[in-house]
């Protein structure tokens, strides 16, 4: 699984962060970015969770 952000509509609300450090984290720009090339198969639930969860529906998982 691959987690992508399109950043230029991210709102640095930083939820995806909260909900799943372990992939995503906030740059120092103020946007979410993601840290992994491959989500580890036990933080696929919480990558999807992040994913639902984007009150602006720009996170995407393969």
């Amino acid at each position: 699984m691959k987690a992508m952000i399109d950043r230029s509509g991210c709102i640095s609300c930083g939820l995806c962060a909260a909900t799943c450090p372990g992939v995503f984290q906030m740059a120092d720009d103020g946007l979410a970015e993601v840290i992994v090339e491959k989500v580890p198969e036990e933080l696929e639930d919480l990558t999807a969770e992040a994913r639902d969860g984007c009150p602006v529906s720009v996170i995407s998982i393969e």
